[in-house]
């Protein structure tokens, strides 16, 4: 059964009108989908506490993705499937500020990268540091990746981190649009979540989720940018998640079942998320500068999501595809 409203929805709305003002929080009132989704993302001075900013999680990332804590994934791409390859055009859709693909462009087997998204304020700000970088092999499009079209056989590679599950129609995108543009052996890398539609965790989860939520000390579980604490977990509901960002996990649980129809496996690796995205949501922030302490508090996090995941399946997967030969559409 999904969830409509919960108190979640009603706590998040008033930290992001702590946090980014009433005009963001009015933003959302459009009937223009495609408005409320940039409003999302158009920002680029947001302000946050998310899981994605502790070091010790990107180490847990690192040595669930490549085996190496100190080593990248963006590394281990290039050291491991690209290292003889040269003259490299990628696609990269949903880039925003393209962290992971202005990476990419410094290794020397880049020829050109790419980068598309909706927001120009993004892109704008990854020019300014290319620029800075005296990278010139990455360019840039602020446009609907719906309305783009793109040469058949092009690219050696399509990437995206953190942006597929914004899109719908995944099996025509991936099975007919990408599948397309990419050359004979071409490769689909993702770093993605893929967990269920519009974040609608099952009960089982949110049961866990606050499980772990008791393993943090009250004095870590002061939310970022208010006065109060967070004590359990309800989930979002639907009609928010809606609102924010009408492309938020629109279609996310169809992700892995298109890339395995229309892509041969050559890497892929679930690495959670399940807990510790939810859990560490608004409070983040204390886990940045560590002591033992909240060292810790990490340990035991990532402890048990170890153990949720030996029952239940990942949220989140990284994976390098290659190209099927021929696969036919089925509408």
């Amino acid at each position: 059964m999904k969830r409509l409203v919960t108190i979640d929805d009603i706590i998040d709305t008033y930290i992001k009108l702590r946090l980014r003002g009433s005009s963001f929080i009015l933003s959302k009132f459009s009937f223009n989908n495609l408005k409320r989704t940039k409003s999302a993302f158009n920002d680029t001075n947001i302000k946050s506490a998310n899981w994605s900013i502790i070091p010790m999680v990107h180490k847990r990332w690192n040595t669930l993705i490549t085996g190496n804590p100190k080593c990248s994934y963006e590394e281990f791409v290039v050291k491991n499937f690209l290292d003889s390859s040269t003259k490299i055009k990628m696609l990269s859709i949903g880039s925003g500020v393209c962290k992971h693909e202005l990476k990419f462009a410094s290794f020397k087997n880049f020829e050109e990268i790419l980068c598309i998204d909706i927001s120009e304020a993004l892109l704008n700000q990854a020019k300014q540091t290319a620029k800075q970088n005296n990278l010139k092999n990455i360019t840039f499009k602020a446009g609907n990746i719906y309305d783009h079209k793109f040469k058949e056989n092009y690219f050696d590679i399509v990437f995206f981190h953190a942006s597929l599950h914004h899109f719908k129609d995944i099996e025509t995108l991936l099975g007919d649009k990408l599948k397309s543009a990419l050359k004979k052996n071409g490769k689909l890398i993702i770093n993605e979540y893929t967990g269920p539609n519009r974040l609608q965790f099952p009960k089982h989860q949110i049961k866990y989720i606050n499980r772990a939520l008791k393993l943090i000390p009250k004095k870590f579980r002061r939310r970022y940018g208010v006065n109060f604490h967070k004590n359990k977990v309800y989930g979002s509901g639907l009609i928010r998640v809606i609102l924010a960002d009408p492309s938020e996990c629109v279609e996310s649980e169809t992700i892995i079942p298109a890339i395995h129809k229309y892509y041969n496996t050559k890497y892929e690796v679930f690495y959670g998320g399940n807990l510790l995205m939810p859990v560490l949501k608004d409070l983040s922030h204390h886990f940045i500068n560590l002591t033992d302490e909240k060292e810790k508090t990490l340990d035991n996090l990532f402890k048990l999501e170890d153990a949720y995941l030996k029952r239940y399946k990942s949220d989140y997967v990284f994976g390098i595809y290659e190209k099927k030969s021929s696969v036919s559409l089925t509408y």
